[in-house]
């Protein structure tokens, strides 16, 4: 029989230390109370204060994040998982590493309670809108080298935005300012290197590309280890949260580890997907090893060459141009060489975490596709050059296109039908809205009509509706409020509002609706996917430096990646939705045009100006990206609505509606909006 080298008094020893470590050694200050410290400077205009208090909460956030990985690491070296082959020894080593992890990062940052942090404030670092505070501040300071270096790191991670590219323009245009000045100041190394690497491949610079690339490799497997250690922290499993879940410890255990090991595996994706866009760069990083392989065959290193282009062939096992560069290579120097021991090991690892996920899959939903997000891209089109090298050619590519999908074939696109009411009057088609699948209305509405919706909105709207009480989930710049078509139905119900009004928001949805189905002439019937009352209202005090979109450029079936000219099919995008409709309510505000874009979400190709019945309608793919310009004064209502040709994703909503009107329809021996009528929406809830 096996001894077990420790009680069970010493766990609870290891455990007890945990739970009362509460000496707080380090003194950070969160970087949530320092961003929050600089937003507030920057709406008093005290600039030099934005400026100190941002750039402490990036550091903060800095150490915050290298303390995670340094402590992580350190106790995972230092306790492993190894030897434990019981279940009291796996638990030892559970609770000696993070009693480990909390007394190391507690030593350098503080009590790790001062650094839980919001998922809004952690989101506007991902996205870095600091940077967008700092190069107004820093412009304002007349610091424009740095505004410069701030306006550039914001928009790499922000290419649609349309505000911040002017900027940039205005920046490259003013006397003070270089290129060198434009750096992004939060490029991942491993990116920046290989990038660079690229070019000078591309300009026949061999020797300095190779030192490039192999740095890039490096710090690539780095940032590898970076990202896998700060997966090693808490774990939300959603399934969890359902009240019929129940649970074990074991299967909390099991939970917890299948969730960090799907962490770990989106490293991969994680590595290869710039700032800001949506899909990893194919081939990312076999590239590096294509690259090298013929980089060193220029300079006559054949050796060198032959080890990476085995290594390239690990991941892209038989690729025809490879094997052929591999022969060429061992007839040159007469014998065979092994890929490299990094590469080797990197992809049986991950071999390794894709069985186990597979295994684990019955506790946690995982995507996985047979390529591991690298596939070979081709692109050598001169197969007589031996060896052949890449073209260079990386393609943003979604993950759910390397799956199988049945598709039904497209509708034919046509445009012109009937407007179905007197009053409606075409003012623009797709032709001058310089586009397809797009049309602007007017009279789609009367004035009264548009005065008892807004009075409505008045009423009902919720602040955050729809975006899970987010009050200001586009902008912080304006409040954002909607309410459904059910909801207006329950608050005429109890009286809140006239229901008549409540009617009027679900037959003017309907109108428009129908309007949309017969002027595109589409062959089947248009479902209602979602409708929204809502209304955007700028915030007084907050207008003087506005640079943003009250909504920014995007497309409402697909994920818009502006940098591969591409809109992606995949979640979290709305797929079903085919097409998308904005009923105005009025037009007494400033700012607030809808936009219509290019692919590149900067070149505006339509502008409309909202208005009291106006309509404009669209098919909701990549076709048709659109945005909101700012709101500056007053308060913006439209009816937004959404449209699916597949009865599938029909809104729920809008069908327990209908249920509710069509029960008051039918109670022909009362008044028609008798509100003693005894039919309830709250039950169709």
């Amino acid at each position: 029989m096996d001894v077990v080298h420790f009680s069970i008094g010493s766990i609870l020893s290891i455990t007890l230390q945990a739970l009362l470590l509460s000496s707080s050694y380090g003194s950070l200050e969160p970087y949530d109370l320092l961003y929050n410290n600089a937003v507030e400077a920057f709406y008093r205009n005290d600039y030099k204060d934005v400026v100190r208090h941002m750039e402490g909460a990036l550091r903060s956030y800095a150490e915050v994040r290298q303390t995670k990985v340094r402590c992580r690491l350190r106790c995972q070296n230092q306790h492993p998982f190894d030897s434990a082959s019981m279940d009291l020894q796996f638990f030892d080593v559970v609770l000696r590493r993070s009693y480990c992890q909390n007394e190391c990062i507690e030593e350098k940052v503080g009590t790790q309670s001062m650094h839980k942090i919001s998922e809004d404030v952690i989101q506007d670092f991902h996205r870095r809108i600091p940077y967008n505070y700092l190069q107004l501040a820093y412009q304002k300071l007349k610091q424009l080298d740095k505004a410069a270096a701030a306006a550039h790191t914001y928009f790499q991670a922000n290419p649609e935005s349309v505000e911040m590219d002017q900027n940039l323009e205005q920046y490259k245009a003013l006397e003070g300012t270089n290129l060198d000045h434009f750096v992004d100041r939060e490029a991942r190394p491993h990116q920046r290197s290989f990038s660079a690497g690229v070019k000078l491949y591309d300009n026949a610079n061999y020797e300095e590309a190779i030192s490039l690339f192999e740095e890039a490799l490096q710090e690539y497997y780095r940032a590898d280890v970076e990202c896998r250690a700060l997966c090693q922290g808490p774990q939300r499993f959603e399934e969890q949260d359902h009240v019929l879940y129940r649970y074990s410890l074991y299967q909390l255990v099991s939970d917890h580890f299948t969730q960090v090991l799907h962490c770990e595996h989106e490293c991969v994706r994680d590595l290869s997907t710039r700032p800001g866009r949506l899909s990893p760069m194919e081939n990312y990083l076999p590239l590096h090893y294509d690259y090298l392989q013929f980089a060193y065959y220029q300079l006559n290193k054949v050796e060198e060459a032959l080890a990476c282009a085995q290594s390239y062939l690990l991941f892209h096992e038989g690729d025809e141009f490879m094997t052929e560069n591999v022969e060429y290579y061992r007839e040159a120097i007469g014998h065979d060489l092994k890929p490299r021991e990094k590469a080797e090991w990197y992809l049986r690892r991950h071999e390794q975490e894709l069985e186990l996920l597979m295994i684990g899959s019955d506790n946690v939903h995982v995507e996985l596709t047979e390529g591991h997000y690298w596939t070979s891209t081709g692109g050598r089109e001169d197969s007589n050059r031996i060896p052949s090298g890449t073209d260079g050619w990386m393609e943003y590519v979604p993950i759910s296109e390397k799956k199988n999908f049945t598709l039904a074939p497209p509708q034919e696109l046509r445009e012109g039908g009937p407007l179905v009411y007197d009053s409606v009057q075409l003012i623009q088609n797709s032709q001058a809205l310089n586009g397809t699948q797009r049309v602007l209305l007017d009279d789609v509405m009367s004035v009264e009509e548009c005065a008892e919706l807004k009075n409505l909105a008045h009423t009902i709207t919720m602040a955050g509706d729809g975006y899970r009480g987010k009050m200001s989930p586009h902008t912080p710049n304006e409040r954002f409020e909607g309410a459904t078509v059910l909801k207006a139905l329950q608050y005429g119900y109890e009286g809140r509002v006239p229901l008549k009004s409540a009617r009027l928001f679900y037959d003017v949805s309907e109108r428009a609706r129908r309007i949309i189905e017969s002027y595109f002439l589409l062959n089947s019937t248009l479902h209602f996917s979602y409708t929204h009352l809502v209304c955007r209202t700028a915030i007084t005090g907050q207008q003087d430096h506005r640079n943003d979109l009250s909504h920014p450029i995007h497309a409402d079936n697909c994920l818009l990646d502006p940098e591969a000219n591409e809109c992606w099919k995949e979640a979290p995008a709305y797929t079903y939705r085919d097409y998308s409709a904005l009923l105005y309510l009025n037009g007494d505000f400033e700012g607030g045009e809808f936009i219509f874009t290019e692919m590149d979400a900067k070149t505006v190709t339509a502008q409309v100006k909202p208005k009291c019945g106006r309509m404009v309608g669209f098919s909701s793919g990549g076709e048709n990206p659109h945005g909101v310009r700012a709101v500056t004064r007053g308060q913006r209502c439209a009816v937004a609505l959404w449209f699916t040709l597949d009865p599938l994703f029909r809104e729920l909503e809008r069908l327990q509606a209908d249920e509710v009107v069509q029960a008051l329809d039918n109670q022909s021996s009362q008044s028609k909006w008798d509100t003693s009528l005894n039919i309830n929406p709250k039950d169709e809830l």
